[in-house]
């Protein structure tokens, strides 16, 4: 259940009254992992000097980190962990995806889907920016070309509590690029100088490019350095590679994703020749032993479709790759916590399809899968679903046998 939104008051103004406000409430348990950080939504009202461009009763997200020094809270963690992270992924990475993904692992950094400035600014900003408090650290990433928008995107993501912002410089769907924006602006480098600008100049959190290597007949290693160089002066320090590069004509979105070579050897010498950027990089990667191979050469390792269709990969790699002592959790708490969330999700209006649909991998490679999947498909096709019918499922029976001897 929900802790409810803490309101700031204005006698509470500083860093340390604020952290030990918190830790003061019955409420103050949930600390994520071995870290030390709690997570607590609050509302800022409009009123205290040091609080502007917020609106009335906005949630946003408090994280507050205990350590041997004390108490130190913040609005957004200053420096992300991005030695793991998943990919966003359009229909793939909503909030019931990312939610599903954080009770598996505490410490991976989650991107959002791609959001079009457009949607934000035009539509329904909780359906496109709303998310649960649980998902932290978790960045939003934006599509868009125009500066002005973008920044006013940023500082709305910001308001919602997101850690950073990241700019879609890779996509190369061409209903993306007839918008502007996407993989096409790997040509216009100046461009996305211009709006990471406009970004940085409008939030305080981190603002981020994730690209491809190149695009379309723009592809020597020499334009991608030229890129990487005019957007870095403009203060980005974070850019997410995807070891492929894009062609625009002629290749579908899946084929970007399948038939252009990986050139890992590319993103390596870019870390080389660019030691000051943090480099991250995508593409490709499908086990834990390639991500760890990959981490003597890079920053980090965003990985994508392969933790939708298997998002117990991700089990492994708090003890692994972040120092976390605790025990991974059994795919069946992992299940009984999400359907915790879905009796909540589902009171308040949200379609089990949805629901149900980051569901379908979680028993990838154990006995009975393919009925779990197709259980999960028949009901998401119209019925309703219960804890009993779930239990019905021979991949869920094993593992709550498993758990029990």
């Amino acid at each position: 259940m929900d802790r409810p939104a803490l309101t700031l008051y204005p006698n509470l103004r500083t860093v340390d009254c604020l952290a030990t406000t918190l830790l003061s409430r019955s409420d103050s348990e949930g600390c994520h992992g071995d870290t030390g950080y709690f997570s607590y939504p609050f509302s800022i009202p409009r009123y205290g000097e040091n609080v502007q461009n917020w609106s009335e009763n906005r949630v946003k997200i408090i994280r507050v980190k205990i350590d041997k020094y004390g108490i130190t809270a913040c609005n957004s963690l200053s420096t992300l962990d991005r030695r793991v992270c998943v990919a966003p992924m359009m229909d793939r990475t909503d909030r019931h995806c990312r939610y599903l993904l954080r009770l598996i692992s505490h410490h991976v950094l989650l991107y959002s889907e791609m959001i079009p400035t457009g949607a934000i600014l035009r539509g329904d900003r909780d359906r496109y920016l709303a998310f649960h408090y649980a998902e932290h650290p978790v960045a939003v990433q934006l599509g868009g070309s125009d500066p002005q928008a973008l920044a006013r995107c940023a500082q709305l993501a910001q308001e919602y509590g997101y850690d950073e912002v990241n700019l879609n410089v890779g996509c190369p769907s061409e209903r993306v690029g007839e918008g502007g924006f996407g993989a096409c602006l790997m040509a216009e480098p100046q461009r996305v100088a211009a709006a990471v600008t406009a970004m940085r100049e409008a939030v305080d959190i981190p603002v981020t490019v994730k690209t491809r290597l190149g695009v379309d007949d723009r592809d020597s290693y020499e334009e991608l350095l030229e890129f990487l160089q005019i957007v870095s002066s403009a203060g980005c320090h974070t850019f997410i590679l995807h070891a492929r590069k894009a062609w625009l004509k002629g290749l579908s979105p899946r084929e970007n994703r399948e038939i252009p070579p990986l050139r890992y050897d590319l993103v390596h010498r870019v870390k080389r020749d660019m030691p000051a950027l943090q480099i991250i990089l995508n593409g490709g990667i499908t086990r834990l032993d390639e991500l760890e191979a990959q981490l003597s050469k890079v920053d980090g390792i965003m990985i994508g479709r392969e933790v939708y269709r298997n998002p117990y990969l991700l089990a492994d790699v708090d003890r692994r790759f972040c120092g976390s002592t605790t025990p991974a959790a059994s795919r069946e708490a992992v299940l009984e916590a999400y359907l915790a969330y879905m009796d909540g999700q589902s009171r308040s209006g949200v379609p089990f399809r949805r629901l149900a649909h980051p569901l379908l991998g979680l028993y990838q490679g154990v006995t009975g899968a393919r009925r779990w999947r197709r259980h999960l498909s028949e009901y998401a096709s119209g019925f309703r679903t219960d804890r009993e019918s779930i239990g019905t499922v021979p991949a869920y029976r094993a593992a709550k046998e498993s758990s029990a001897n």
